[in-house]
């Protein structure tokens, strides 16, 4: 196959993924590259994700690797054959490549796990909060940006409504629905869509309220994407400077815990619904 010019995260991890099964069977480069009668070279890029890789390809060095988790081996293979570029890629060259690569890792999603400090839940967001949002940038954004970055940003609530959606779980911080993006009108409205959209059978909400106190990683929102099984699980977080995705199994151990203990210190569905309503009647 020819080479990619920038690979994707998705076609990044499917690569790593592929270097973790050599490094476990204990094989270097050129002992895997004699197994599977092909050369360092093309297994690097692939491993890279410079290069792709086709699904039977996939299960034939999984199987010389010696690799038996068959649910393991399918999901990647499945990584493998999903050449199709998706409704994320017309956006390329206008906005950022983590950008594009949190709507690819969130349509491919089993479920989701957000918690959110400052702001509402990018898939829960209204046009008019997050063209609020937005106009906050520094520096800002021409017209022309603002229109891409919103038009982005609706689209990926498109995966709510698709036939076998997420299951998610969205921890929102008391400050975020305070904080009144666009006024107290927008905000209100905002308050109101998350009323509804937490009635959904795959959405739940839950408020961390002020009165519960401190509880980890309060500085910064944290995005959990479970993949198809645990080992394609990842993180992203924001950075100043874009999204970081992590998936080392040691991370991903520690924000499942991080999670699970801001889930237990939240009040629970119907609490955080009695709420956030509260909160928009006193707007």
């Amino acid at each position: 196959m020819p080479p990619r010019k920038v690979p994707t995260a998705r076609q990044r991890r499917l690569g790593s993924e592929l270097r973790k099964l050599r490094e476990h069977a204990g094989l270097q480069l050129g002992e895997a590259a004699a197994l599977l009668s092909t050369d360092r070279t093309s297994i690097s890029n692939t491993e890279s994700g410079r290069f792709g890789v086709s699904g039977q390809r996939v299960r034939t060095w999984a199987s010389h690797y010696g690799c038996s988790d068959a649910a393991y081996v399918d999901a990647l293979a499945t990584m493998a054959e999903e050449r199709g570029k998706g409704w994320w890629e017309e956006y390329r060259g206008d906005l950022s490549a983590g950008a594009l690569d949190l709507a690819e890792l969130e349509h491919h999603a089993h479920a989701l796990r957000a918690a959110q400090i400052m702001h509402m839940p990018g898939l829960l967001q209204t046009e008019d909060y997050a063209r609020a949002v937005f106009e906050e940038a520094v520096p800002p954004v021409s017209p022309v940006v603002l229109r891409r970055r919103l038009s982005h940003r609706l689209r990926r609530r498109d995966v709510l409504d698709r036939q076998e959606p997420p299951i998610c779980t969205f921890l929102i911080h008391e400050a975020a629905l305070r904080l009144q993006f666009g006024g107290p009108k927008v905000a209100g409205a905002q308050l109101n869509y998350l009323l509804n959209q937490s009635e959904r059978d795959n959405v739940t909400v839950r408020v961390i309220p002020f009165s519960i106190g401190g509880f980890p990683n309060a500085g910064s929102s944290t995005l959990y994407v479970c993949g198809p099984v645990s080992q394609l699980d990842t993180v992203q977080t924001d950075t100043p400077n874009g999204s970081a995705f992590l998936d080392a199994e040691t991370r991903l151990a520690n924000y499942r815990a991080v999670l699970d203990r801001i889930e237990e210190r939240s009040l629970d569905p119907d609490q955080s619904r009695d709420f956030i309503l509260d909160v928009a009647q006193h707007l």
